[in-house]
């Protein structure tokens, strides 16, 4: 390996730069040229590019977003835009590519290394919804985030002796509205992994708390679920109709994405990215960093792309019995 190329693609996660600042600096300790390619697989195609070096990576481990930029490229999925592609690495005499994102993205280094171009994958996404990790880069700086906004909510709620339902990002998932509800006391929590229903897992759970002398109410769902049943402000409405109770929706969109990364997103980011170069160096490609049990490890990417995660049942049962 003599140049390497790093990019980001997919939503932004808090920690990207901290895994970006760790290839770069690992590259090149290691005596090799590193790329930055801008705006995800659009830039690769488009050869949006520049050198980078120790010190372009300097004080950017506490900034949240990513430096390199992020797009979603529809045309890098056809073979056209994949042929741009290798075109533009054979031209940069580009080695091998760290590639920063989600499944989406992991596909594409998957399609670039069946080419002949040795990539790999580091899970990047507020969701941890990556099936062969434990726990994926900016995960833990979206909950601090949620708790601190419902924290916040809370507040006014408690004054008013109102209900809130907050609607949180995870079309497919319910990592993140599962454990910060859990951390804010939420009453009710609805995820997709779950079936609910609305009356007897909401507005029933309200009258019996209500029954304890309990006068203010918060129910988390998860975006997956708020799309299902058609919003959060429609069962906001249905929660006062049913309750009596004064209710507001909060949807906190993409708050949740930004902000400065916890210690533990660029702790894992800089292992990860780190961890990612070394690969690289074995002269290997098709590989998927992973978190299992804390220890940092790799799979091929076709069998990390068929693996499966499921919720962790037993924290939703501990969520249903404190919650009341």
């Amino acid at each position: 390996m003599k140049t390497i190329a790093v990019l980001t693609s997919g939503g932004d996660a808090p920690g990207m730069n901290a895994a970006i600042r760790a290839v770069v600096r690992t590259g090149c300790q290691n005596g090799m040229r590193v790329l930055g390619i801008r705006r995800g697989f659009n830039g690769l195609m488009n050869g949006d590019m520049y050198e980078m070096n120790l010190r372009s990576v300097s004080d950017i481990i506490n900034r949240g977003g990513t430096i390199l930029y992020s797009a979603r490229s529809p045309e890098f999925k056809t073979d056209e835009g994949l042929n741009r592609a290798l075109r533009v690495c054979k031209e940069n005499s580009i080695d091998g590519i760290v590639i920063i994102g989600g499944d989406g993205s992991f596909r594409g280094a998957r399609d670039l290394s069946l080419k002949g171009v040795p990539c790999i994958g580091i899970p990047g996404t507020i969701d941890n919804d990556i099936a062969c990790c434990d726990y994926t880069i900016g995960y833990d700086t979206a909950m601090n985030t949620v708790m601190e906004m419902v924290d916040r909510i809370r507040d006014t709620t408690e004054s008013h002796d109102r209900c809130s339902v907050v609607e949180v990002m995870g079309r497919r998932a319910g990592y993140i509205a599962l454990n910060a509800g859990i951390a804010v006391g939420a009453t009710s929590i609805l995820i997709p992994e779950v079936e609910f229903d609305i009356d007897k897992d909401v507005i029933e759970t309200m009258q019996k708390t209500q029954r304890t002398d309990k006068k203010h109410f918060i129910v988390m769902v998860a975006e997956g679920v708020s799309e299902k049943i058609g919003g959060v402000e429609r069962l906001t409405k249905y929660i006062e109709e049913k309750t009596g109770v004064e209710s507001r929706a909060t949807i906190l969109g993409h708050v949740q994405r930004g902000g400065s990364p916890s210690l533990r997103d660029r702790l894992v980011g800089s292992q990860m990215g780190n961890y990612a170069v070394h690969i690289l160096m074995e002269g290997k490609g098709n590989r998927v960093v992973a978190m299992q049990k804390e220890q940092i490890m790799d799979f091929d990417i076709y069998e990390a792309l068929n693996m499966t995660k499921s919720i962790d049942l037993g924290l939703y049962k501990t969520a249903l019995e404190i919650s009341i």
